[in-house]
């Protein structure tokens, strides 16, 4: 019999491996075993933090900024005319058609003046929380490349996402809970799939833990074994004892096996989670006017609202990064786009996932706000590249050249707005802005020096930033 048979024996999934986490109780902590203490244990920053937990919000597909939050007078007084005159530009996926002005009105709001369309009303009230950079770009046209580089600074796979550099900076704040949470659209995964939250090559532990969101759904899968899988009381003591002398050996000739020990620190999670699990998923408990708040009623909105409204109550129970996904990659649904990516009818599809996200998204701040816990949460919105000016038939084709990201919360000033695009918002030229800024001046309000925050691999010490990036700090408070 191997390990992994005889750990599925000994009580079922991950309920049996639960076991291991009363090793801590018993004085045998698992990780100890593995050769050191735990890698989660907290860590102080470099400086003195604004924020002490992150949300991000991502909208997988290519929001546009055009038609949301950059507006362009002038691609109005241009519509129906030739965006490329000379015939000498190549988009994505199509030849560049008309300019094509916002499929929506934009307004000004709150004492800032921000401009907003109508698309997100909710949001167009919470402008002055909000600090908007209007001069992201990316190094990629495709949805894959362009989302590992806003997750990992990276267009390839395999480098670590940005919540595992900051629980690898920072540690996590509770025990019971894991430190990186990911909470995917329930409709499916994102562009990319799992490795947008990875660890690369951080010890494995720092990677994010997918959590199930549906109401219908387990918040993570085999937590509990199967009835009639149970462990017996009785049997509890010699199971724990053996498993002790396997994690020992085992790891006595694998030293500085860092999926070794991540493995083991979830076994020891799951039995915490077996309790804390619950609570966080039990939604009963909040007020009915929170429950109108993220309008978890509504068919099409309300599984983002619980997503929005889970990653506050997980914030608030102390994980440290928590990642929202509005939008994935494959679904059943038939009517619209499953993500933002609108090439053929963008007024639909937008129009579908823009009430979504303006919902969830305003209920959030307004949630955080009111519990308290806005000052000390950093909330991040972005998506992995903007749309071009011109028309595509009815939609818009990608466009890395200009896309707008937006940040909230602890240590964000308000009512700004940093950077810009061209007149037609075809390319950033007010301070081009890269992942690498965003994530440094993301780093700095969590009190870690982005050019310290370094791991050695291969011969090179490797950064969430790689060589570049720079604080924002005309976004800081």
């Amino acid at each position: 019999m191997d390990r992994r048979d005889f750990l599925w024996r000994a009580g079922g999934g991950l309920g049996g491996v639960a076991l291991a986490s009363l090793l801590h109780r018993d004085g045998h902590l698992a990780a100890e075993t593995a050769g050191g203490a735990s890698p989660l244990a907290a860590r102080p920053p470099h400086h003195p933090a604004k924020a002490t937990r992150v949300i991000q919000i991502f909208c997988p597909g290519g929001l546009s900024h055009v038609d949301t939050f950059d507006y362009k007078p002038e691609l109005e007084k241009r519509a129906g005319k030739p965006f490329d005159p000379d015939g000498k530009l190549t988009f994505f996926a199509s030849k560049p058609g008309n300019c094509r002005p916002s499929f929506w009105k934009f307004r000004q709001h709150g004492e800032s003046g921000k401009w907003v369309s109508d698309l997100f009303p909710q949001l167009a009230g919470c402008v002055d929380d909000l600090a908007f950079v209007h001069s992201m770009q990316s190094k990629s046209a495709l949805h894959g490349p362009a989302m590992f580089m806003m997750n990992s600074g990276f267009t390839r796979p395999g480098f670590p996402s940005m919540g595992s550099w900051v629980t690898y900076g920072l540690g996590t704040v509770g025990d019971n809970l894991p430190a990186f949470v990911v909470l995917p659209d329930p409709r499916g995964l994102p562009p990319g799939g799992v490795a947008n939250w990875g660890a690369g090559f951080l010890p494995a532990v720092h990677q994010g833990t997918l959590i199930e969101s549906g109401a219908d759904k387990d918040l993570i899968t085999d937590l509990f074994p199967p009835k009639g899988l149970a462990g017996r009381p009785e049997a509890d003591a010699p199971v724990r004892d053996m498993l002790r002398e396997l994690n020992t050996a085992h790891a006595r000739e694998r030293t500085g096996d860092t999926a070794l020990g991540a493995r083991i620190a979830a076994y020891e999670l799951a039995g915490r989670l077996q309790l804390s699990a619950p609570e966080v998923a039990d939604l009963s408990r909040e007020t009915a006017e929170t429950k109108r708040l993220y309008q978890l009623d509504d068919p099409d909105t309300g599984p983002f609202g619980r997503q929005c409204l889970l990653a506050r109550r997980f914030v608030e129970r102390g994980v440290r990064f928590v990642q929202v996904y509005c939008g994935a990659e494959n679904t059943t649904a038939k009517k619209v786009r499953p993500n933002w990516d609108s090439h053929e009818d963008l007024a639909r599809d937008h129009g579908y996932w823009g009430p979504v996200l303006d919902r969830g998204a305003a209920a959030l701040i307004k949630d955080l706000k009111r519990v308290g816990l806005l000052d000390s949460t950093l909330v991040i919105c972005t998506t992995e590249f903007g749309r071009q000016p011109a028309a595509q038939g009815a939609g818009r084709d990608h466009n890395p050249g200009a896309f707008t990201a937006w940040m909230a919360g602890g240590g964000v000033k308000g009512g700004v707005a940093y950077g810009a695009s061209d007149d037609l918002g075809y390319q950033a030229t007010g301070q081009p802005t890269y992942c690498y800024d965003l994530h440094a001046t993301a780093l700095h309000l969590l009190g870690l020096d982005h050019e310290r925050l370094t791991y050695y691999q291969d011969g090179i010490r490797r950064r969430l930033t790689d060589v570049h990036g720079h604080v924002i700090k005309g976004l800081l408070r």
